[in-house]
């Protein structure tokens, strides 16, 4: 959205640097061209493609090169001064020979698909005042040669893969005022040079890998506005009067670092501060003082350090404070209810910290809020009876793991804009009110683990039928409530952009409506410990996106629907502890994301199908608990990733084979309660992660295999052995 006003305002600034030479700009004639210019620019258009196709049609020697689209001359001697190839989604590489472009003042490649190396001859372009190549894919280090541009006053080569040390290469640059680069690959320590750029501004090489310090020098710019370094390794200490020689500072970003000590007091005397951003990091203690003076924040970012105190009454003098970001940094006390004097704040995160007691309800009457996160403190009380009805703006609200009561109240709903609403881990009452159907925007519901109730005649899952009106919900998060209800047929109503739906522990009794097939873009949903009763819907090979599925531990009937074979994206299904019958449906052999599989404690029969062993992925196996027959096949070597396999409490026959030694990431083993006959392998000596092994109630023979009787208790292997010697014959 901002685009176009940047493009507007560097068009601005564009025409001021050319004019400075030229009142006007004079469109030439062809023959008032220089020849190396022409070259230069028909060099550049042979190294690039335009998906677009203006530059091959546009840029021909049957017209001026001062009237190619992207090229600016100059009046004086009409020469190419401009070149501005910016958003066309240009493919390509910066050919030598523009660095004849002798005249040029201006290079902006902006957000293109460039690449490459920059070629040492720009190192030519002595009047080169302006040079962006941000959001290409050039590489190469910082290139030396260009401290040679005495003349340069702005650089940005933000997001691209340049790489290698800045030090020895920020010098020279007695004009420069801006140089961004961040997000790219810069490493290695930052040295003193800074003092050589005088003029310099904006400073902003976040998200890089630089280490060690930073520089003393570059406290001592006082023409500094700007100072990024947002997600690199620095460390060490802020200096103590970081602000001495820093009158202009308006942005200090020092985020995502390992910077230690306490925050320097010194802060308080950038009076014009407008951005402060230093969390997580490795700063400790109280917040100094003198921050609650910078009346002129808009944001302060402190998250993630381990900080001691409260939030003090005199966070109202920031009168200006749009973000307060002070997530798990250990802040403890109450919220004081100054903080519903901030009428312009915007974003609250004050999650997983120790803050206690009710919130102020004022909070809750700042209009133009967006983000609320109080979860994970141990706020208490009930919420307001207005909650929503002043927060128009709000989008995201998660006030989870706490301890509020009471209820959910309709007047939610006056929060139209709402998009996510975590309650989850507390401990409201109630109904959950059907008015958040009104919420056409929300896309996360999450009311996890309260104690909303309802029963059977007023159905506590009836709010669902509201939600139909939500089109944009994506997670529906509803276990752990004792809602005592039945599914209704209008689940299958909900939102088809549902990716994940979560109703266990609720008391569901009832069967799965088939209608719930209609939500073909679900990715997981979770049914486990509930009353489910019936079928499996045949409707859910509809569920082509699904990735697990959990209905363990309820009551459903039949066979496992072999439309599951569909679901090729499926990597975990469970469905034990149910009465299920019947085989196992030999194509879930053709399923082979599976991971985890469990199907224990069911009523199933007959042998695992041959194809099931083809799954050499599978990570978890599950099937005790079944009337499962058969013998173990050798194919039980195939499953090499495997981590548990039960199969236990079965009817298996005949010996354990060979082939299972090659199980050598396997760490948990049961195979007790069968049939199985015949000696332990000696391959089972291979399986050197194995730490629980249970063969017991099996009418196994011989000798115990030396590497299993043998107590090894070094970190990489601790076994629980279990023989019952009644069945288990020692010679």
């Amino acid at each position: 959205m901002q685009t176009p006003y940047f493009l507007f305002v560097g068009a601005l600034v564009l025409l001021h640097f050319i004019a400075t030479s030229s009142a006007t700009i004079i469109v030439a004639n062809n023959h008032n061209n220089s020849a190396s210019d022409l070259n230069a620019l028909l060099a550049f258009k042979a190294t690039i493609f335009d998906p677009q196709r203006i530059i091959p049609t546009n840029w021909s020697t049957s017209s001026s090169v001062c009237n190619w689209i992207g090229i600016t001359c100059n009046a004086r001697h009409h020469r190419v001064a401009a070149i501005n190839l910016s958003y066309m989604g240009i493919v390509g590489t910066i050919p030598p020979e523009l660095g004849n472009l002798s005249f040029l003042v201006w290079l902006n490649v902006r957000n293109n698909s460039f690449h490459g190396h920059l070629p040492t001859e720009l190192s030519r372009l002595h009047r080169l005042k302006y040079i962006n190549l941000a959001s290409n894919d050039f590489e190469g280090e910082f290139p030396s040669w260009l401290g040679c541009l005495s003349a340069l006053w702005y650089i940005n080569f933000e997001y691209n893969r340049f790489s290698g040390s800045l030090s020895g290469r920020l010098s020279n640059f007695t004009k420069l005022e801006t140089i961004r680069l961040d997000y790219n690959f810069f490493t290695g320590n930052l040295s003193e040079e800074f003092s050589a750029l005088p003029k310099l501004t904006v400073l902003d090489i976040q998200f890089n890998q630089l280490v060690g310090p930073l520089p003393q020098a570059l406290f001592n710019l006082s023409s500094l506005q700007i100072i990024g370094f947002t997600n690199n390794s620095l460390s060490g200490y802020l200096p103590a009067h970081i602000c001495d020689y820093l009158p202009q500072l308006k942005g200090l970003y020092l985020s995502l670092n390992n910077f230690e000590g306490e925050i320097p007091s010194g802060i308080g005397e950038c009076s014009g501060l407008q951005v402060l951003s230093l969390s997580y990091n490795k700063f400790r203690g109280y917040i100094p003082r003198e921050i609650w003076n910078l009346t002129t924040l808009t944001r302060l970012v402190l998250g993630g350090n381990d900080l001691t105190g409260e939030i003090p009454k005199v966070i109202d003098n920031l009168y200006n404070l749009e973000k307060l970001g002070m997530e798990n940094a250990n802040v403890t006390g109450i919220l004081p209810q100054e903080v519903g004097n901030l009428s312009k704040l915007e974003v609250v995160q004050l999650t997983s910290n120790r803050l206690r007691g009710p919130i102020t309800l004022k909070l809750f009457n700042i209009s133009t809020l967006q983000f609320i996160s109080l979860s994970e403190n141990s706020f208490s009380g009930e919420l307001p009876s207005t909650l929503g009805v002043f927060l128009p703006n709000l989008e995201e609200l998660y006030l989870g793991e706490n301890t509020f009561t009471g209820a959910i109240l309709t007047s939610i709903s006056n929060a139209s804009r709402l998009r996510v609403l975590d309650i989850g881990g507390n401990h409201f009452t109630g109904a959950i009110p059907h008015s958040l159907g009104n919420l056409r925007l929300l896309e996360v519901l999450s009311v996890t683990n309260n104690d909303f109730f309802g029963d059977l005649r007023s159905n506590g899952l009836s709010f669902i039928t509201s939600l139909a009106n939500c089109k944009n919900l994506k997670s529906l998060r509803i276990t752990g409530n004792p809602l005592n209800g039945f599914l209704p047929k209008s689940t299958g109503n909900l939102s088809s952009s549902l990716e994940s739906f979560h109703a266990g522990r609720c008391g569901i009794k009832s069967e799965i409506p088939s209608s719930i097939g209609n939500l073909s873009n679900l990715v997981e949903l979770y049914f486990e410990n509930n009353s489910l009763t019936g079928l499996i819907p045949a409707t859910m090979k509809w569920f082509l996106k699904l990735q697990r599925i959990d209905l363990s531990d309820n009551q459903i009937l039949g066979a496992i629907p072999s439309e599951f074979c569909n679901l090729l994206n499926l990597g975990e299904l469970g469905l034990g502890q149910n009465k299920l019958s019947g085989m196992v449906p030999s194509c879930l052999g053709n399923v082979t994301t599976l991971r985890y599989v469990y199907l224990n404690s069911n009523n199933l029969s007959s042998v695992i199908p041959t194809s099931f062993w083809s799954l050499r992925d599978i990570l978890e196996l599950d099937m005790s608990g079944n009337y499962l027959t058969g013998s173990l096949p050798a194919e039980i070597g195939n499953f090499k990733a495997l981590v548990t396999l039960n199969l236990s409490n079965n009817q298996y026959l005949g010996g354990i084979p060979s082939t299972i030694g090659a199980l050598q990431d396997l760490q948990g083993l049961s195979l007790e309660h069968n049939k199985l006959q015949g000696s332990i392998p000696d391959s089972m000596k291979n399986m050197l992660q194995l730490r629980h092994l249970d063969l017991s109630f099996n009418h196994l023979e011989g000798v115990i295999p030396n590497s299993l009787q043998i107590e090894r208790t070094d970190s990489s292997w601790r076994a629980i052995r279990k023989f019952h010697e009644p069945v288990f014959s020692l010679k």
